[in-house]
């Protein structure tokens, strides 16, 4: 009798544990179903719109929460490009236009916004204010250290970044200055947007580029430099008295989903444009 007695009473929790696994099974398969459901576009490119991507990213999924929108690391212009061609992303970012061997069957680039080019310090509560004659002196090394005795710690990009390809644009002297810089051994080089802002926030006396709109979206203790006596900002940007700017442009490709379009569309609506002015672009 106790052996029936144990015996039905195993039999029952055998019956409650196969219940609860089934239902597990099911529970796990609806999460799963409802995530395949969920539409996935993925971003990527310059380091520079990051930060105003999430931002946007993040107003377009409360409007639509079918969708979940991925903003990789910084992949560069470059990077973005070479991955939208090939399918891997959805939207690149891109702070330059396609070059020929860029422009896929398919493949479209166009400008979404503009964003002040600024020349940053930190650790300094009040911006700089300085000519570009003195800026070509600090990348030539003419002028190593800051009016309080500081040594100046100069943090360059790649030579074929965007970055130093609009400093050197900026005057013939610029341009002697920066090849100067690079030609010098044992010089800091930053190798993404990102990664030069660390630099300049955290070494002491570091001078280096960004934009307004990195400052802004990814809240940078950076302090942009005065130039030639304007204030870069989004006014000064709009009347063309602070003349040095990134266009950046959206990419899209063959491969690009059908939902990618729609965030686009977002991105030119009033919502998206007034997420672009809070974050240092001036739209277009």
């Amino acid at each position: 009798m106790k052996t029936d007695k144990y015996s039905g009473r195993s039999i029952n929790l055998l019956l409650k544990i196969s219940s609860v696994i089934i239902l597990c099974i099911m529970l796990s398969a609806n999460c799963i179903y409802a995530s395949d459901l969920k539409m996935t576009i993925q971003i990527g490119g310059t380091g520079t719109a990051l930060g105003s991507f999430s931002e946007l990213a993040d107003a377009y999924m409360k409007i639509h929460p079918d969708i979940n929108i991925i903003v990789l690391p910084s992949l560069g212009s470059t990077g973005g490009i070479k991955a939208v061609n090939e399918g891997a992303i959805d939207i690149g970012l891109s702070s330059r236009p396609l070059k020929d061997t860029e422009r896929h069957e398919g493949t479209i680039a166009v400008e979404y916004a503009r964003t002040p080019f600024v020349f940053v310090t930190a650790q300094r509560k009040e911006a700089l204010r300085l000519s570009l004659t003195d800026i070509a002196g600090i990348f030539s090394g003419e002028i190593s250290k800051w009016p309080d005795g500081t040594i100046i710690r100069l943090v360059l990009r790649p030579e074929s970044d965007m970055d130093t390809i609009l400093v050197q644009g900026m005057s013939p002297e610029m341009n002697n200055a920066v090849r100067r810089a690079l030609s010098k051994e044992g010089m800091m080089v930053a190798f993404t947007d990102q990664d030069s802002a660390d630099a300049v926030e955290k070494i002491r006396g570091a001078f280096g580029t960004s934009t307004l709109a990195q400052i802004i979206s990814e809240k940078r203790g950076l302090t942009p430099v005065t130039l030639n006596g304007v204030v870069p900002d989004m006014k000064s940007l709009a009347d063309g008295s602070y003349k040095y700017y990134k266009t950046l442009y959206l990419v899209t490709g063959p491969k690009s989903k059908p939902a990618a379009r729609d965030f686009l569309d977002f991105i030119n609506s009033g919502k998206g444009r007034e997420v672009l002015s809070q974050t240092g672009h001036l739209p277009l």
